[in-house]
C-alpha cells in the first residue's frame, strides 16, 4: 500500500538521521508527500553522500545535532512541535561497533532515550516510529525467521545496543508515552540496499567502489544469509505504520520489515547478481583473517506487518539488485542523484 499524500500533506514530522542513507531517502519521500520535515543528525559521514548529492536539505529544515546532546536535541524537538517522529539516527555499523563500543552504546541507547524523553514533554506528538534493526534478536545461527516476540540479544556491540534500545523504547511507551496518547512502535528492518549508500563495510557500496576502481572485491562471509530488500520497501513500511498508528494507537509495538523468507540470500548470490551490470569486473574472494563475529544466518518473519499493515514486498531480490546497480551506474555517468531517486520512487509507487 503506497503512502497517502492526503494523510502526509502538511504533517509536521521530525526525522532523525536525515543525513544518512535511509534517512536521506525517507526525507525525500516525506517531502514528496508534502510533509513539513525537520531533520536532526550529524553532518554526513561519507564523501560522497546522498544528503549532498540529492540536495536533501533543500525541501526541509535541517539541523546538525548529536543525539547524545540531550539538551540541544530537546530544544530542536520543542521548536519543531512534531506530530509524527521517525528515529533513524544511529551508529549503524557492526564492525565499527567493535572498534568503539562506548560510542555505539551512547548513540544507540542513550541517544534513543534522549529523544523519547524529549517527546515525553511534547504535547503535539501522536506517533513515534523508532527504527532499530533485524539484528536485535538473540541469533541462534539456525534457519529460523525471527518473530517480534522472540528473545532479544546481541553478540556484537551494535546488535546489543539496538536490543537494549528496544527495552528503552518499550519502557518509555509503557511508562510515559502511551498515557499521553502517543503511539510508539519499533521497526526492525532487514538488510537494506539501494542507490546513494557510500558507507564503509557494506556489501553494495564496497562492490561499487571496487567496480569503479577496477579492483577485485574482498568479501568476508560469502555464504552469510541476509534478508536483502530495496531501501524503499522498509521506508514504505515505516510510513504505512505511522498512518495506521495515527488511527489505531493500540497497534503500537514491534514490527519486522523484510522480504519473504524464501528471498533471503547469501552474500555470494547477491554479488553474482550485482556483477552482471558491472561487466563482470567484480570478482569475489573470501578474506581470510581474524574477523570479528558476525551472524551467519538471519531472516525475519513479517506476518505481523502483512496482517495488520497490509504490506507486501513489491520488488524481488533480482529487481532490487538490478535497480540498485543501475542507480550507481547512472549516477557515476553523470546523472542527477535526486532525479534517480524520484525515478525509483515513481517505479515503486507504480509497482513496476
Amino acid at each position: 500500500m503506497s503512502p497517502q499524500m492526503s494523510f502526509w500533506q502538511g504533517k509536521r514530522v521530525v526525522l532523525t538521521g536525515h543525513t544518512g542513507f535511509k534517512g536521506g531517502w525517507l526525507a525525500l519521500w516525506l517531502q514528496r508527500l508534502g510533509a513539513h520535515v525537520t531533520g536532526i543528525a550529524l553532518p554526513p559521514q561519507t564523501q560522497p553522500n546522498l544528503f549532498e548529492a540529492a540536495c536533501v536539505a533543500q525541501g526541509m529544515t535541517s539541523h546538525f545535532c548529536d543525539i547524545r546532546d540531550a539538551q540541544q536535541l530537546a530544544a530542536i524537538v520543542q521548536c519543531a512541535a512534531p506530530e509524527i517522529v521517525f528515529h533513524l539516527a544511529a551508529q549503524p555499523l557492526v564492525r565499527a561497533s567493535y572498534g568503539d563500543p562506548l560510542h555505539t552504546f551512547a548513540t544507540n541507547v542513550m541517544g534513543t532515550a534522549h529523544l523519547l524523553d524529549a517527546l515525553r514533554h511534547q504535547a503535539s506528538v501522536r506517533v513515534a516510529v523508532m527504527v532499530t534493526t533485524d539484528k536485535v534478536y538473540l541469533n541462534r545461527e539456525q534457519p529460523y525467521p525471527y518473530r517480534e516476540d522472540d528473545t532479544l540479544g546481541g553478540h556484537d556491540p551494535y546488535s546489543a545496543s539496538k536490543a537494549a534500545s528496544e527495552l528503552v523504547i518499550a519502557s518509555y511507551r509503557d511508562a510515559f508515552l502511551a498515557q499521553q496518547g502517543v503511539a510508539v512502535a519499533s521497526a526492525r528492518a532487514g538488510n537494506v540496499i539501494g542507490g546513494g549508500d557510500w558507507s564503509e563495510d557494506r556489501l553494495i557500496p564496497d562492490a561499487v567502489r571496487a567496480w569503479q576502481a577496477g579492483l577485485p572485491l574482498d568479501i568476508r562471509n560469502p555464504q552469510a544469509v541476509r534478508p536483502w530488500q530495496h531501501v524503499l520497501e522498509p521506508l514504505a513500511g515505516y510510513l504505512r505504520l505511522a498512518q495506521v498508528l495515527w488511527a489505531s494507537p493500540t497497534l503500537a509495538g514491534a514490527y519486522n520489515f523484510g522480504p519473504a523468507t524464501a528471498e533471503a540470500a547469501t552474500v555470494e548470490k547477491v554479488m553474482k547478481m550485482a556483477s552482471g551490470p558491472c561487466r563482470n569486473s567484480i570478482s569475489c574472494h573470501k578474506k581470510y583473517s581474524n574477523e570479528p563475529h558476525e551472524a551467519a544466518w538471519l531472516a525475519l518473519e513479517t506476518a505481523k506487518a502483512r496482517t495488520l499493515l497490509g504490506l507486501q514486498p513489491r520488488w524481488t531480490l533480482s529487481q532490487t539488485v538490478e535497480r540498485t546497480m543501475a542507480w550507481y551506474q547512472a549516477q557515476h555517468a553523470g546523472a542527477d542523484a535526486l532525479a534517480l531517486c524520484w525515478s525509483d520512487m515513481d517505479a515503486y509507487e507504480a509497482n513496476t
